[in-house]
């Protein structure tokens, strides 16, 4: 028994028919994670500066030497909702994840949609405005080609 918390430090579980008695003090929770979990993800972003975001866990790569779990997650900015992937593995280093509880989202569904729409939006204008600099360098431009295409196929080409 633990004086300071008057709890017991051992605990007896059964596995399989096999009783074991595990010391509580030096147990380690295993986590156990699919595709579709809803994660956090704790990530080092420089120096000694973490973050931690919001993800899911969209799959799982069998490696033979080195499995892989494939997290997409949202980058933590207010002004889009940036999707972001993470590959851990025993080789990574400076990103983990645990469960994510329903006290821990900040944002709801909606909220990321409206995001994404002005993501999308600025990506239209963004393609307007490439159409339009097109237009405009095939109107003012298109002479300049056609007349130095001209001077190129009137010249004579000699290889010596």
């Amino acid at each position: 028994m633990n004086e300071l918390t008057k709890q017991p430090s051992t605990t007896i579980i059964e596995i399989n028919g096999v009783k074991l008695e595990v010391d509580l003090r030096n147990a380690k929770r295993i986590d156990n994670f699919k595709v579709g979990d809803s994660v956090k993800v704790l990530r080092k972003l420089y120096s000694d500066n973490w973050e931690s975001s919001l993800g899911v866990i969209v799959g799982f790569d069998e490696f033979k030497n080195l499995p892989t779990i494939i997290i997409a997650y949202l980058e933590n900015d207010y002004a889009s909702a940036d999707i972001k992937f993470a590959y851990l593995n025993k080789e990574t280093q400076d990103i983990e994840i645990c469960a994510l509880h329903n006290w821990d989202i900040p944002y709801t569904k909606q909220n990321i949609i409206n995001k994404l729409d002005r993501e999308i939006s600025k990506a239209e204008e963004l393609v307007k405005e490439a159409y339009a600099k097109k237009e405009c360098f095939l109107k003012m431009f298109g002479k300049y080609f056609e007349q130095t295409m001209k001077q190129v196929e009137n010249k004579l080409w000699v290889i010596e």
